[in-house]
C-alpha cells in the first residue's frame, strides 16, 4: 500500500494531471457525434477541472456497435479463460502503478478525502479486479444427474453486451465491482459514469487499453442520464443493465426493459441502515468508534452507511458522549489535506438536498447535539440529531449525507421494529455481547448484509445487495456477482447407442 504524502505534494500531483476528457469507445478518445460538451469541477473549491465529451443516444449506438461486433467475433469471450486472466491481472498491476494519480483525480473529481481515496477506494478496486480475473479459471461447469443414455451438461455464458450505469459516491470502487466480473465472464462493457464524476473511469479505460482488453470490449460514455443512460437502458442491442444509484432511476430501468426488449436488470439502490446498540454491550467506546464510521464515513454519502442509531434508552447518553469524542478526529476540510476524514459534498445540488434535511430538522424542533452548521463551499458538519421518532422525515428518508437520527428502544422487539421501519433493506449493524441476541436480531433485521459489533460491508468474498427497495434482481462482489453477468444453457446430449 503506497504511503500517504503531504498537502502540498498532493497539491503538486494535482497541478500536473493531465486529464482524459474525451469518451473512450471502440478502443480509442473520442469526441461526441455532436461535438458538445459538459464542465465538471472540483467541489472543494469550485473550480473548473476539464470539460468533457457530452455523449447522447448517437455514440451510444456506436458504441454498442462496437461492442457487440467485439462479442460476435468472439476477440474477449473466446479467448481461454488463462488468457482474460492475465489480462485483467496486467490490468491490475497497471492500476496499482498509478495508485496516487488515481486517488488525486479521485478526489478532485468527487470531494472525497485523499487518504481514503488512496488507501481505501483505489487499493479496493484494484483487489477486486485481480479476485474476480483469479476466479475466471476456478468457475466449474456442472452435468445433471440424468441417467446412462444422456449426458446432461449445464454452462455458464456471457451474456453479451452489458450497461453498466454508475454513481458519484465511489466512481472507481463501484467501476471495479461492476467491470471486474462482466468482463471476467467474457461480456462486452459499455460504462456510463456519474456526470458529477467522470474523469477516474476515463484514466481507468486508457490503462485498461494498455494492459490488452481489445477494443469494443471496454467503452466509457460519459454524459447525462437522459441522453446516455436512457439509450443504454432502451437499446435492443444491449441485454444486461447493472444500475447502482437512486431508487427513482432505478424504476426508470425497469421501465425501459419492459418497453424494450425484456434485458436483465440489476439494481443497487437506496438504503435507510439501522445500527442497533443493546444494553449489553462491553465496550462502550468501541462501539461509539464504528458508529462514528458508519455514519460518516465519506461525508455519509454511502447507501450502506449507518444513518439511523437505534439505541437503547439506558445507555444512550454515555454512547453519544463517547461519539462526541471520537468524532474530534474526523477533522472538515481541504480533501488533499490527507489529515482530514471529511471533505465536500460532490455538488452544490447535493450539498442543497443535505442542508434541507437539517434545516427541516430544526423547523420540527429535533434536538441537534453535535454539527448542523453548513458553509458555502459545500461542506457539511458532522451532524448528530437526537430524540427523532419513526414518523420523522429524517427517520424515513435517505439524507445521503453527513448526518445521524438517533432513536432510543427499551425492548429487543422493538429494536427490531425500528429497524424494519424503513421502505429499504440494505445494510444493518447490530451491536452486543449476547451471542442469542445477535443472532436473533441480526436474523429479524431485513437487510442484505448485516454486521455484529462492528460496521461495514463484509468483503469482496461475501455478496453484497440489499431487501425491498434497495435491490432487485442479483448482487454485486462474490462469485454471485457472475451469476448476473452469464446465462445459464443445458446441452442435452442423447449418447444412447
Amino acid at each position: 500500500m503506497s504511503e500517504l504524502l503531504s498537502t502540498a505534494q498532493y497539491e503538486e500531483i494535482a497541478k500536473n494531471l493531465k486529464f482524459p476528457t474525451q469518451a473512450f469507445i471502440d478502443g480509442k478518445f473520442q469526441d461526441s457525434v455532436s461535438g458538445r460538451t459538459f464542465e465538471t469541477t472540483n467541489p472543494a473549491t469550485g473550480k473548473l477541472i476539464a470539460t468533457i465529451t457530452a455523449c447522447d443516444t448517437q455514440d451510444v449506438d456506436i458504441a454498442v456497435t462496437a461492442a457487440k461486433t467485439a462479442f460476435e467475433d468472439g476477440r474477449w469471450h473466446r479467448l481461454s479463460p488463462n488468457e482474460r486472466k492475465h489480462i485483467l491481472l496486467k490490468f491490475a498491476d497497471l492500476l496499482e502503478q498509478n495508485t496516487v494519480e488515481l486517488a488525486v483525480l479521485e478526489s478532485l473529481d468527487s470531494g472525497k478525502p485523499v487518504s481514503e481515496c488512496q488507501l481505501t477506494d483505489v487499493p479496493e478496486a484494484i483487489h477486486t479486479i485481480r479476485w474476480h480475473a483469479e476466479l475466471i479459471d476456478k468457475i466449474y461447469d456442472n452435468t445433471a444427474p440424468v441417467g446412462a443414455d444422456t449426458l446432461a451438461l449445464v454452462v455458464r455464458e456471457a451474456i453479451g453486451v452489458v450497461g453498466l450505469v454508475l454513481p458519484w459516491n465511489f466512481p472507481i470502487l463501484m467501476l471495479a465491482w461492476k467491470i471486474a466480473p462482466s468482463l471476467a465472464a467474457g461480456c462486452s462493457v459499455l460504462v456510463k459514469p456519474a456526470k458529477e464524476t467522470t474523469l477516474t473511469a476515463l484514466r481507468v479505460a486508457e490503462l485498461a487499453s494498455e494492459a490488452g482488453i481489445p477494443a469494443g470490449v471496454f467503452s466509457i460514455i460519459p454524459g447525462g442520464g437522459k441522453d446516455v443512460g436512457e439509450p443504454l437502458g432502451r437499446h435492443l442491442d444491449i441485454t444486461m443493465v447493472s444500475f447502482t444509484g437512486s431508487t427513482e432511476t432505478g424504476r426508470l430501468f425497469l421501465n425501459y426493459a419492459a418497453e424494450s426488449n425484456l434485458k436483465r436488470i440489476v439494481l443497487e439502490c437506496g438504503g435507510k441502515n439501522p445500527a442497533v446498540v443493546l444494553k449489553d454491550i462491553q465496550d462502550i467506546d468501541q462501539v461509539a468508534q464504528h458508529i462514528v464510521n458508519g455514519a460518516f464515513w465519506n461525508m455519509g454519502e454511502n447507501c450502506s452507511a449507518s444513518s439511523r442509531l437505534i439505541v437503547h434508552a439506558d445507555i444512550k447518553e454515555e454512547l453519544l458522549a463517547r461519539v462526541k469524542v471520537h468524532l474530534l478526529d474526523w477533522k472538515l476540510g481541504n480533501p488533499l489535506d490527507p489529515d482530514n476524514k471529511l471533505g465536500a459534498l460532490v455538488s452544490r445540488s447535493h450539498f442543497e438536498k443535505v442542508k434541507s434535511y437539517i434545516e427541516q430538522a430544526k423547523a420540527d424542533n429535533l434536538n441537534i447535539v453535535v454539527g448542523g452548521n453548513t458553509t458555502q463551499d459545500i461542506f457539511v458538519e458532522a451532524t448528530i440529531v437526537d430524540d427523532v421518532s419513526a414518523s420523522d422525515t429524517l427517520f424515513q428518508e435517505e439524507v445521503f449525507g453527513p448526518v445521524l437520527a438517533v432513536t432510543t428502544f427499551n425492548t429487543i422487539e422493538e429494536a427490531i421494529t425500528l429497524a424494519n421501519d424503513t421502505v429499504y433493506g440494505l445494510a444493518a449493524s447490530v451491536y452486543t455481547a449476547n451471542l442469542r441476541n445477535a443472532i436473533k436480531v441480526s436474523r429479524a433485521i431485513r437487510a442484505g448484509v448485516v454486521t455484529v459489533n462492528c460496521f461495514g460491508e463484509g468483503d469482496i468474498t461475501t455478496p453484497f445487495g440489499g431487501y425491498k427497495e434497495s435491490v432487485f434482481g442479483g448482487r454485486d462482489k462474490s462469485i454471485w456477482a457472475h451469476d448476473q453477468y452469464t446465462e445459464l444453457k443445458t446441452i442435452w446430449i442423447d449418447v444412447s447407442e
